[in-house]
């Protein structure tokens, strides 16, 4: 069939009007932040009620048509990426809040509700959405769930499964679910609502969805550290872990500051440092400044630290948090290679020197920027293209590396992806996170919610 003619099918669905052809769509709607795959979408549906959802499911099913759900494609991993004529199923216009419970401190969203647009609900009744992430501003909760997104704040507050408490899905055969309901509490068998979360549109589609919220955090206060090694890093996390409950633990490169530093984001401080990591705390009262300050003076005289600077006002707060999240758009301009991987954090320091030395010794002549959650133990990978070799030469090179770096994730019993999902881009990989036997579960229970394989094809596994 031709893109009219899949058209034609949905159009007594969603009128004409929401069946869009045109290449400008199919480049908006087709893709996500990889860049690997050119977009080739048939048709771009924008579905506004659950209905209209079933009724796309159920025609895609008596057609053949496949269908790729689509977020706020912010991924990095190809997961929402139709190059090869499916239909995308956008849900952009499932963007309303639903109902919210003060007794339950629980939301119910649809799909296509901003992450930034939760985060601002929950601050107008005096609460917090935790998962945050640079991509905050346009990613879609539908997406975020899609892939279990995890982001700046996992070390205190979890990935997004820890705060979805019930889902409305419609999966790939055309059944309408309606999973866990909010409930605290539910033990009546297999909890399908965990399938979906991290299934990346594989196994159906997510049309809405009960949030919990957490209360609002006091006086948040962050510190950016200059340090001289990774192991000496490790040593501060351990320090303060020890007497501050953190919400957040990040690091980065002397490479990834001078990308942000160029970028137009000020300088922390006067002199420049191989390693940085930026911590944050609730400053809930002064002994917990002081202690804050205590541990500051005790990683300086270890000689764990050179040089730091704490928030005093939530715009300096803000300000230091720009070093570390304008990262990834500091980067991007230069084409890069993004590794998004995980391991224990006791095994960080061992994991990262491996995989650097195979890394430097692959790509001399290419720039290896580090940064990542490394409270949580996710380091994410980023090789940048030289400006005068071809995208497809280098991505080329960086997949056969790959392979290696995989090798090393897997001795550590580690992730492939600790926060990206699978998608198309780690698909060849997946073996090295997953063994034969649990992706032959992962093929039944694909096989049990989309016969047909009409839900997001080629992404995580193909058919066999």
């Amino acid at each position: 069939m031709n893109n009219t003619q899949v058209a034609a099918i949905f159009e007594p669905i969603l009128g004409a009007e929401r069946c869009l052809t045109d290449t400008a769509s199919a480049e908006q709607y087709g893709t996500d932040w990889t860049k690997v795959w050119e977009p080739a979408p048939s048709v771009v549906l924008l579905p506004e009620t659950l209905e209209e959802v079933q009724a796309i499911v159920r025609a895609a099913n008596e057609h053949g048509v496949a269908l790729v759900p689509s977020g706020g494609r912010t991924g990095l991993s190809a997961g929402a990426v139709a190059a090869k004529g499916e239909a995308v199923v956008a849900m952009d216009r499932m963007n309303k809040v639903l109902s919210y419970n003060p007794f339950d401190r629980a939301v119910k969203v649809q799909a296509g509700v901003i992450t930034q647009q939760l985060q601002e609900f929950a601050e107008e009744k005096g609460l917090f959405y935790p998962v945050d992430f640079a991509s905050a501003g346009s990613s879609q909760i539908g997406g975020n769930i899609g892939t279990n997104a995890g982001g700046i704040k996992v070390i205190r507050y979890g990935m997004t499964r820890e705060w979805v408490s019930g889902l409305t899905v419609v999966t790939g055969k055309g059944d309408v679910l309606e999973l866990n309901n909010g409930l605290m509490k539910n033990a009546t068998g297999y909890d399908l609502r965990h399938l979906f979360i991290g299934s990346e549109g594989t196994l159906g589609i997510i049309v809405d969805a009960t949030i919990q919220l957490a209360r609002q955090p006091e006086n948040l206060t962050a510190l950016v550290l200059g340090v001289n090694t990774f192991d000496d890093i490790m040593k501060v996390l351990h320090a303060f872990q020890q007497k501050l409950d953190l919400t957040a633990f990040e690091f980065f490169s002397d490479k990834a500051m001078a990308h942000v530093l160029a970028h137009g984001v000020p300088e922390p401080f006067a002199e420049r440092t191989p390693f940085y990591c930026l911590l944050e705390f609730e400053q809930t009262s002064e002994a917990v400044g002081e202690t804050a300050m205590e541990l500051f003076s005790h990683c300086l005289e270890e000689g764990w630290v050179l040089d730091g600077v704490m928030s005093q006002s939530l715009q300096q707060l803000d300000q230091l948090w720009q070093l570390r999240e304008r990262i990834s758009e500091s980067i991007a301009p230069h084409t890069p290679y993004k590794n998004d991987i995980s391991v224990t954090v006791s095994q960080v320091p061992e994991f990262v020197a491996a995989v650097d030395k195979v890394v430097q010794e692959a790509y001399p002549d290419f720039e290896i920027v580090w940064f990542g959650h490394i409270g949580d133990g996710n380091m994410h990978l980023n090789i940048l293209k030289p400006e005068s070799l071809p995208k497809e030469e280098f991505f080329e090179r960086c997949n056969e590396v790959s392979k290696w770096v995989f090798e090393i994730v897997a001795k550590h019993k580690g992730s492939i992806s600790a926060e990206h999902g699978v998608g198309m881009t780690k698909k060849p990989y997946l073996g090295y996170s997953r063994s034969e036997a649990e992706i032959a579960y992962l093929k039944a229970i694909k096989a049990a919610f989309d016969p047909n394989h009409i839900m997001n094809p080629g992404k995580l596994f193909d058919k066999e």
